[in-house]
Parts: structure tokens; C-alpha cells; sequence
């Protein structure tokens, strides 16, 4: 992963999270994902930005490597404008053991309706998921208001500017179907399809190969 300094970009650049800032990059990814089909299906709209904002908490711990997992766009004055979690190759899955010790708290977030959907979400999503080595994407998200600013592309370049120095593919599902322009942008192709049961919504498995002229992108 690269480690170089944050890029400036119109006002605020782009960085890895500070340990203090765990909530903020939570609440903000839960306020991204208010009307997300899926976080829909599995959270009921009373409870749903509150229940986000623990299970990104959660998320963000669960990251693998944690030191540098969590990316954001920030201003200089510390407001956090989009943020993006990232796992290195390899390291997309928990353990089994984290994975077991983290259900308690991953029940508090879904209560007894959204659990068993969200099993139902992470087993679809596990079985799709690709066994050649790469940087995994589970989530990214621009604050309310700023989507279609370039904060979200200027934040996911950053790492995949990495990719395709180093030759390494990158891969996302994504849980709503009018992003899908967005990634394909960035050079992610869907592969295949991931229909939830129960008439539930459809995620898009996306696959991105390195790109061998960065410079069309990112220079």
C-alpha cells in the first residue's frame, strides 16, 4: 500500500483515517448508505442510520490490515467528505474465531428480522466471491450532498493508482444498481449477479484488472 502524502485536490486531499476518527467515518458511511437497497432489506427504516453507524463501527475494526484499512477524503479544517474501507490481498475474510466473536454485536445492529437476512447477504456474498489474490472493496461512501463532486473517484484513485503500478486487481460488489456507471469508470466490469432470496435486491460483483497505462486515468 502506498504510503505517501495525502494529494490535495480543490480544497481537501485524500489520506488514511485517524484512529479517532472511527465514528465520524461511520456516521458519514451510515448517512451514505441510508437508501441502500440491501442495508434496506436487512434494517428497518426506524432504526436503519443509527444500526449503519454501529455496523460500520464494527466494520472498520473487522478490516484487514487494520493500519491504514480506512481512506477518506478530508478537508484540511478535519470534515470528512467521502470514506472508503480497503483490504489488502489475501485479507478480505476474518477468521472464523473474529467472525464468531463479532455476532453478538452484529445481532445489536440487525435484531432478530435483519440477521438472518444478513447471513443470507454474507454467505452470497462469500461464495461469489473471487480466489485470485486482490484489493477488496466492501465499502465506500460520499457524504449527502457531495455525490458527483469527483470526492468519491478522487478517493478510490488513490489505491487504484497503486493497483496498477504494482499489477494488482481490484474487486467490489455493489449494492445499487444506478452506481454501477460510477465503478465502470474506474475500470470495474460486473461478472455475474448476486439475486437475494425472498424477492430481496440484486448486489453486482465487480472485477478490475490493472490498468498497464495508469497515466490514462490518474496522470
Amino acid at each position: 500500500m502506498s504510503t505517501r502524502p495525502a494529494t490535495q485536490l480543490a480544497g481537501y486531499g485524500i489520506r488514511f483515517a485517524r484512529p479517532a476518527e472511527s465514528g465520524a467515518v461511520a456516521a458519514l458511511l451510515a448517512r451514505a448508505f441510508a437508501d441502500d437497497p440491501v442495508m434496506a432489506w436487512m434494517i428497518p427504516a426506524a432504526d436503519r442510520e443509527r444500526g449503519l453507524a454501529r455496523y460500520f463501527r464494527l466494520a472498520q475494526r473487522q478490516q484487514r490490515p487494520r493500519t491504514g484499512a480506512v481512506r477518506v477524503a478530508a478537508t484540511g479544517e478535519g470534515r470528512l467528505l467521502a470514506a472508503a474501507l480497503w483490504s489488502g490481498p489475501g485479507r478480505w475474510k476474518p477468521s472464523a474465531v473474529a467472525e464468531l466473536a463479532a455476532l453478538p454485536r452484529y445481532a445489536s445492529v440487525f435484531g432478530l428480522r435483519g440477521m438472518p437476512r444478513a447471513g443470507e447477504v454474507q454467505d452470497a456474498m462469500h461464495e461469489a466471491h473471487p480466489q485470485t489474490p486482490h484489493w477488496y472493496l466492501p465499502s465506500v461512501g460520499t457524504d449527502r450532498g457531495l455525490q458527483g463532486t469527483g470526492v468519491g473517484s478522487a478517493l478510490l484513485g488513490q489505491q487504484l493508482a497503486d493497483c496498477d503500478r504494482l499489477g494488482q486487481p481490484a474487486y467490489l460488489e455493489s449494492s445499487n444498481v444506478t452506481n454501477l456507471p460510477f465503478y465502470e469508470k474506474l475500470g470495474f466490469r460486473i461478472t455475474t449477479e448476486i439475486r437475494l432470496p425472498e424477492g430481496g435486491p440484486t448486489l453486482w460483483p465487480m472485477w478490475r484488472d490493472p490498468d498497464p497505462r495508469p497515466d490514462r486515468l490518474w496522470g
